[in-house]
């Protein structure tokens, strides 16, 4: 593995930096409510899922109790 020294290899940095496409205030923005709407939506689906087992093992167990 070849070595560069440390001002090539700074300059090699920033020129990799300054290829980043960095988002805009409205994409990162959209992008977080879009995870929290997402994130909400799993926690209600995965509520429900447990509703649902929570009472169909209920009914199976109190058939034998």
């Amino acid at each position: 593995m070849a070595t560069t020294n440390p001002l090539q290899f700074i300059q090699q940095v920033r020129a990799e930096v300054a290829k980043v496409v960095w988002p805009t205030r409205r994409e990162v923005m959209l992008t977080t409510v879009m995870v929290f709407i997402l994130a909400a939506l799993t926690a209600v689906f995965f509520a429900i899922v447990d509703i649902i087992i929570r009472g169909g093992l209920t009914a199976v167990l109190g058939m034998f109790g």
